[in-house]
């Protein structure tokens, strides 16, 4: 679970912003909480952000997704590290950038750090957090690096830590050393942490298209109950992967990587959804169709690009909320536009059934970002579960959960909070110059000067 995130001089974020999953005093929706009775601890297992257009609520997803690959993906030899400072102070475009996790995994609370610049690793440390201390697990400065007093004698790691590039971390390079000491961590940003942008697919999903796996069921029952039209799920044409029209070094990866049996989701073309599977060592292409019930009762079949943008985003989500909703997962989903193309009801319905599997056991997380204010609600969510983005005229974003809101506006249990945003009481919404009607530049030219 993710319990804290902080982020310094990365796009929009100038200045340190800290995101806690922690939970506040607050008592309200209190079942749902996981509890980790160990330290103590209590995690929230939601979080939505709020805030106009260009507030920093992308650039937090980015922030992540940037973590993630440099994590689990590392870099090339001599390349720069795509790291995005904050551009608007000159200033800020050499100075390095920062980036700290607090994390559970299995029961342990887990420290991450790091900070860089577009060459190099300034700093890196690991830790592990009891209720009492904080133990670095190893403490990297540059070219040198102390471990804990347990880890003194691992001559591996020793040897780990000497051959680490300058613009590489440490944690991924021990691990793709085979040196499985810190592997919990990068597992956790390689397999938990889930990332959806506006326009991505939940990678698990085309595997759906085969009947035997046991959430094809689940997929296509709620389908038909969030009237997206669709009855049901299905394969249609099969066809040899070197018929398509793949690139041939696409193909060649796919043919080194696929054992039989296995499957993976191809690229889409166009809006259509695709798996590949080994078959009898041929690699054999799968489409995902949907079936649609006419009146008379029959069925008539659909290609995926002929569905609504709506249901598209649908077929996307719906595994994850799914997933996320397992009673054993450890699932941290971030969803950047949740409400892309879908009804304010429906992804209000998507949210409930996920909060409805909560309970103080439960390990998985949703954060998303979105522009719908139904969702701003406290019979759905608490006030820490609600952070607003706001930036300010020098481009600077800032983010604040309603808990922790001081002002004369306090928010309290019983307010319309919804009705508080929308008057700008919270920040977080457009700063519109317009009156009226839109500006319009006026064409001014010699005769125009003329007449006047």
């Amino acid at each position: 679970m993710l319990i804290s995130f902080e982020v310094e001089n990365w796009m929009s974020f100038r200045d340190k912003v800290t995101f806690s999953m922690v939970a506040s005093r607050e008592k309200r929706h209190g079942e749902r909480i996981p509890r980790v009775g160990k330290y103590p601890l209590r995690i929230l297992p939601i979080a939505a952000f709020f805030g106009g257009n260009a507030s920093g609520k992308t650039n937090l997803f980015k922030a992540l997704s940037f973590s993630k690959h440099l994590v689990t993906k590392g870099t090339n030899i001599n390349s720069l590290i795509e790291i995005k400072p904050f551009r608007l102070d000159p200033a800020y475009n050499d100075k390095i950038s920062s980036f700290r996790f607090e994390l559970l995994i299995d029961e342990i609370v887990y420290c991450f750090y790091f900070e860089l610049t577009r060459d190099r690793i300034i700093k890196e440390y690991l830790s592990m957090i009891s209720s009492t201390r904080e133990e670095h697990l190893y403490d990297r400065d540059g070219s040198e690096v102390v471990f804990s007093k347990s880890l003194l004698d691992n001559d591996s790691l020793k040897y780990a830590f000497k051959g680490t590039r300058d613009n590489q971390l440490f944690l991924t390079n021990s691990v793709n050393q085979k040196i499985d000491i810190f592997k919990p961590v990068f597992n956790w940003f390689d397999k938990s942490l889930l990332l959806i942008g506006p326009d991505d697919r939940f990678g698990p999903f085309e595997q759906f298209i085969q009947d035997n796996n046991p959430l094809f069921p689940f997929v296509n029952v709620n389908l038909a109950r969030l009237d997206t039209g669709i009855d049901h799920l299905g394969a249609a044409e099969e066809f040899t992967l070197k018929s398509s029209d793949l690139p041939e070094k696409a193909v060649q990866s796919l043919e080194e990587k696929l054992k039989e049996g296995q499957s993976l989701s191809l690229p889409p073309f166009s809006n259509n959804r695709y798996i590949v599977t080994r078959k009898k060592g041929q690699l054999v292409v799968t489409k995902l169709v949907a079936f649609h019930k006419r009146k008379d009762g029959s069925e008539i079949q659909f290609e995926t690009d002929q569905e609504s943008d709506g249901s598209n985003r649908i077929l996307d989500l719906l595994p994850a909320f799914l997933y996320l909703s397992e009673k054993d997962s450890k699932g941290v989903f971030f969803i950047d536009e949740i409400d892309r193309s879908l009804h304010t009801i429906l992804v209000r319905r998507l949210i409930e059934t996920y909060l409805g599997a909560c309970s103080p056991e439960s390990r998985s997380q949703l954060v998303f970002t979105t522009h719908d204010v139904l969702q701003m609600d406290q019979n759905l969510l608490r006030r820490d579960e609600m952070w607003v983005l706001e930036r300010n005229l020098d481009g600077v974003s800032s983010l604040l959960a309603l808990s922790d809101y001081k002002s004369d506006y306090k928010v309290r249990f019983d307010k319309d909070i919804r009705k508080m945003y929308l008057q700008g009481r919270f920040g977080g919404v457009p700063r519109l110059l317009l009156s009226g009607q839109l500006a319009r530049c006026e064409k001014v030219g010699s005769s125009d000067r003329g007449e006047e």
